[in-house]
């Protein structure tokens, strides 16, 4: 929700357009039907975006009957131009609607535009008030110092990732079956080569595993920045033992009240404000929470190499020389303390 809204503030500046308070499409996210205003803090928002661009809370009336112009551009690739591609549907029906490109370069825009996006990601976004009220009860409860840990190992993920897992337990597999719709897992080369790529998440024990060739203690405080139904996690709470979770942190009857995009942003709080972060995975929440640790110069931001610990597994590795290994392919990031994926952030000289 919160790149997609840095985007479309970004763009609406590119077009000199009014930026309309999204309504977020309930699929794409956690099915449910919260919203922008269940999350973030309206009003200064559109304070803090003013003398930027214009942001309304509503449609005006003389078209808030009509449907918008649709525009995707969610399938375009390189150097995408909105004001080319997108300008002249803007101008002909003056009420549009569009999906980024996801493959948009940021960086190639107009000091203009990116100041605009850079404003709106790192000053203009933030919880509301009780929201964030929460957020900071649970960051106290948090025994410091401690380590926020983004682990991706639910159903549907797994299922999303098409990649098969031996030694799973029959409820993770019944689970991860359920979720898999249409997505059939690759078999055979293809899965060795789709898990060579990378795309294939850690599980629970891989992550032990990859944390103690980094030598990180087993006594560290680890709070667990994961979606509800992490799966296989016996394994690392009997090496790791001081794991911390926000069900149990949180008072349950606030906590079952939450819904998925609210216990999301909790987890974001969380994790821009711990010691430290590492990520298993590099997806939206990843990137987010990694630039505004690097623009508040918390670099101690680490993202485990999915990719190198398949390269290695294939070869044979395991135990201490495995482990030794891994080391050598993460000993650079984790000395500087940033993650091999992380971007330069071009948002630190905008503002």
């Amino acid at each position: 929700m919160r790149r997609d809204l840095c985007d479309g503030v970004g763009i609406a500046r590119l077009l000199n357009a009014t930026l309309v308070l999204p309504k977020f499409e309930v699929a794409a996210y956690w099915n449910e039907s919260s919203g922008f205003a269940d999350v973030f803090d309206v009003d200064y928002f559109v304070q803090k975006m003013s003398g930027y661009i214009e942001v309304v809370k509503e449609l005006p009336k003389d078209i808030a009957s009509k449907e918008p112009f649709k525009v995707d551009c969610s399938k375009r690739k390189g150097q995408f131009d909105y004001i080319e591609s997108v300008l002249p549907s803007l101008l002909e029906h003056h009420y549009i609607s569009f999906t980024p490109a996801m493959s948009q370069r940021r960086d190639r825009y107009p000091e203009y535009a990116r100041a605009t996006l850079c404003q709106a990601c790192y000053s203009a976004i933030r919880l509301t008030s009780s929201l964030e009220k929460k957020a900071i009860e649970l960051l106290d409860a948090i025994p410091k110092p401690f380590l926020s840990l983004h682990l991706r190992f639910e159903p549907d993920m797994v299922a999303y990732s098409q990649c098969e897992y031996p030694n799973l337990s029959p409820s993770s597999i019944a689970a991860i079956e359920a979720a898999r719709v249409d997505r059939k897992p690759w078999t055979g080369e293809l899965a060795q080569i789709w898990r060579k790529r990378g795309k294939c998440p850690l599980t629970p024990n891989e992550t032990v595993l990859m944390l103690q060739s980094l030598n990180i203690p087993t006594s560290t405080n680890i709070y667990l920045a994961a979606g509800d139904g992490l799966m296989e996690m016996e394994g690392f709470t009997s090496v790791y033992t001081n794991v911390f979770t926000k069900s149990v942190l949180l008072n349950q009857e606030d906590f079952t009240r939450m819904h998925g995009n609210t216990k999301a942003a909790l987890d974001y709080y969380v994790s821009i404000n711990s010691d430290a972060y590492v990520a298993t995975y590099f997806g939206n929440m990843d990137k987010i929470v990694a630039a505004m640790r690097t623009y508040k110069r918390m670099h101690n931001t680490l993202f485990l190499s999915r990719k190198a610990f398949a390269e290695l597994t294939s070869k044979g590795l395991e135990g201490v020389a495995l482990k030794k290994a891994l080391w050598e392919v993460h000993k650079n990031d984790f000395a500087i303390g940033r993650g091999f994926a992380l971007p330069d952030c071009f948002c630190e000289f905008e503002l």
